[in-house]
């Protein structure tokens, strides 16, 4: 699935067209340099979820719960990681297979501990300042 966004206020439609997508799967992984928008994007997909907290980066706490109406969701910002055993001390498969919406930015920083399933979100910018946002299921 490719999307190209012109406008923030396109994002919650996209959000949506992500979400039914997915389907069942419930652990998404967001790449794309910093500033590309996985942040905001993310923020949409929790409004879509109906989190009523308020979604902000996690990238000092590394992961952020929030309640929404679909049960618990999780956002991770491994950006400032050294290692992986960091997100090993953190109890990261608790949360991967909880079976709760997990949101995680900078998943390269922690490649041999991601799921085998999951939903691969590629944000890029092109010359025009669109986001260019593909998603796959792996």
């Amino acid at each position: 699935m490719e999307l190209c966004i012109s406008s923030v206020n396109e994002l919650g439609k996209a959000a949506e067209n992500i979400l039914n997508y997915a389907g069942e799967e419930r652990v998404f992984l967001f790449f794309g340099e910093m500033g590309a928008g996985k942040t905001t994007l993310i923020k949409q997909l929790c409004q879509a979820l109906g989190v009523t907290d308020t979604a902000s980066s996690p990238t000092f706490s590394i992961v952020n719960e929030y309640n929404s109406t679909n049960g618990v969701v999780f956002h991770f910002d491994f950006y400032r990681l050294k290692h992986e055993t960091e997100a090993l001390d953190l109890g990261y498969e608790d949360y991967f297979y909880s079976g709760n919406y997990c949101f995680i930015e900078w998943p390269e920083k922690i490649p041999n501990l991601l799921p085998n399933k999951s939903v691969t979100v590629k944000i890029s910018v092109n010359d025009n300042e669109e986001r260019i946002i593909s998603a796959n299921k792996n």
